[in-house]
């Protein structure tokens, strides 16, 4: 079987509990009142059904609870031995490797941690930080949503691990790359360039990320998106993303206001995904509010803030036509 990965956020109930995981070596999810969620003979229904019966019998559709029914069933179901798992913690984060089946302790089901699995934590159980992972995985980090499947970024998390573990000193060509992002952000604070040219920097970015269509929006028609991009998946599906320019100094970060303006204008827009794209910090408060629009609406909002950008300018360049 091949080898998978997986991005998992250990704060269940949003209480974080990356401390407690390391020290019993398990990874934790929650939803723990949903008993029964370990028996192998339910189908996708009947294991949906006893997450909504348990937390989101309120609610009209079946949106939330789908959704954490994807997070349990990927942490139940699709995680095997061996596999890896990311676990973002503030400016660092951990890699784990499966050991074991999940278990499900009743002793903890007050605590919301009754559901775990067994794992080494690699690199000595040391945090690595996040500044040295490329700039996907580092946004895969960011998703909104509890576990999140990272397969096709295996490679870059081995070597995130072979770089933290080993203790290699830099080389040219990482020495080369983190200079080019620490002149590049500073460019992004001090250059020659104005929020127009920030727009139009965004712009060639995400045509160069393989946007079929970037366009800025005229400041008079603006209903709270900047850029609207249009990227084709599989060559079929349609994905509108709406984008908020923040072109700032360093300090202060961005605040909710800015997430809520996108929010206006990805409803305007009928948009199926937002990004802030800033150059500068973002705050708690952005994330929290991108993260309460994302459980309200299943819509999931990018913070990219100025150092992700750069990192995305310096691996993917600003090539125009």
């Amino acid at each position: 079987m091949n080898q998978q990965a997986f991005v998992l956020r250990i704060a269940p109930g949003g209480i974080d509990k990356v401390s407690v995981a390391l020290a019993e070596n398990q990874i934790i999810i929650g939803w723990s009142k949903a008993e029964g969620l370990l028996n192998a003979n339910l189908s996708w229904e009947q294991f949906r059904q006893i997450i909504r019966d348990t937390y989101y019998s309120d609610e009209g559709t079946l949106r939330k609870a789908g959704a954490a029914a994807g997070h349990m069933w990927r942490f139940i179901r699709e995680m095997n031995v061996g596999d890896l798992v990311v676990v973002p913690h503030g400016s660092e984060f951990y890699v784990a490797e499966i050991e074991g089946s999940a278990i499900y302790d009743t002793n903890k089901v007050t605590d919301d941690t009754a559901y775990r699995r067994p794992v080494q934590w690699l690199n000595g159980k040391k945090p690595i930080r996040r500044n040295l992972a490329k700039s996907a995985l580092i946004s895969r980090m960011k998703t909104q949503g509890t576990c999140t499947e990272a397969a096709d970024l295996l490679d870059e998390i081995k070597e995130c691990l072979q770089i933290a573990s080993s203790g290699q000193s830099p080389t040219f060509q990482t020495d080369l790359q983190s200079r080019l992002i620490r002149e590049t952000l500073n460019e992004l604070h001090s250059g020659r360039m104005d929020s127009f040219g920030f727009e139009r920097l965004i712009q060639t970015v995400l045509t160069n990320l393989g946007a079929e269509n970037a366009k800025i929006i005229p400041r008079k028609q603006e209903k709270g998106a900047d850029i609207l991009a249009t990227f084709r998946v599989a060559g079929a599906f349609r994905q509108v993303i709406a984008v908020q320019a923040k072109h700032w100094k360093p300090d202060p970060p961005i605040g909710k206001e800015v997430v809520e303006q996108l929010i206006a204008g990805i409803e305007a827009e009928s948009a199926n995904l937002g990004m802030v794209i800033t150059s500068c910090a973002i705050s708690d408060d952005a994330v929290n509010a991108a993260e309460k629009y994302f459980d309200e609406t299943g819509i999931k909002i990018e913070l990219v803030d100025g150092e992700q950008f750069a990192k995305l300018i310096v691996e993917h360049g600003i090539r125009t036509s």
